[in-house]
């Protein structure tokens, strides 16, 4: 005669399966905090990194106007913008004080190859853009890659910034650091973080506001309440569970 299972055998197995399927979700979850506090801490080492590159070389990685005296100049310097170095060879900036975008010096990208020239940042980096657009950023050559899954930095000097829609708030962005992933021929525009998430780092570093202080939260629209590109005091949408947001924070405001 077949011998069944008995409850008490059936309910020891349900718990064990509990106990692992907790278990499970419970690893989960501290794997996404520890990427969450990931991006904290490399924001406050890129803060620190570029300060300490401006104390000892008197100027902005990217925009120092002597850094082939440090590293030698490279082969296409000034030349084509798309002609990486391949060793810490480089290209000086302009020394307007702000992280440009436009000329062949290609300061937003030289600024990862000086800090790494310093060696103030890991890597090495091409110090060149990533594709046919002057600020398209390739997590792999010319930008640092997060710890949190598929996203990166970008840097640049924004400036006042208005009637964007509502993807970014209209407001002087200053220099910035800007983080999130990779779209096509855009730097950084990509979502990777929930509402809640993106709140959770905004509250730890700055004041829980997406568009108030040096923590700037973008896509608007499913990110925030804001109703429009200067609604600068509504809260994060915490009620959408969905990836909506990407940010910059600023270097200084």
């Amino acid at each position: 005669m077949r011998k069944g299972f008995s409850l008490v055998e059936l309910s020891i197995v349900l718990v064990i399966l509990g106990l692992l399927v907790g278990g499970i979700l419970a690893g989960r979850s501290l794997i996404r905090a520890s990427e969450l506090r990931a991006i904290s801490t490399e924001y406050q080492r890129l803060l620190t990194s570029t300060q300490a590159f401006r104390d000892k070389y008197l100027a902005l990685p990217g925009d120092i106007t002597n850094a082939t005296r440090f590293w030698g100049t490279a082969t296409h310097c000034p030349g084509s913008p798309t002609q990486g170095s391949t060793d810490a060879s480089t290209c000086n900036g302009n020394g307007d004080g702000r992280i440009t975008t436009t000329g062949s010096a290609n300061e937003m990208f030289r600024f990862w190859q000086h800090l790494a020239n310093a060696g103030l940042l890991e890597g090495t980096y091409s110090g060149v853009v990533g594709g046919t657009v002057n600020v398209v950023t390739v997590v792999t050559g010319n930008a640092p890659a997060s710890k949190f899954p598929n996203a990166y930095w970008h840097t640049q000097y924004w400036g006042p910034i208005a009637l964007n829609g509502m993807y970014r708030y209209d407001m002087d962005y200053g220099h910035g650091f800007g983080f999130g992933g990779l779209t096509p021929d855009t730097w950084c525009s990509g979502s990777v973080l929930k509402p809640e998430e993106l709140w959770n780092i905004d509250t730890k570093l700055d004041d829980g506001l997406p568009g108030r202080g040096k923590l700037i939260a973008h896509n608007l629209t499913w990110c925030t309440e804001s109703l429009n590109s200067t609604d600068f005091d509504k809260p994060y949408r915490l009620i959408n569970n969905n990836v909506a947001c990407n940010f910059t924070m600023r270097m200084q405001y």
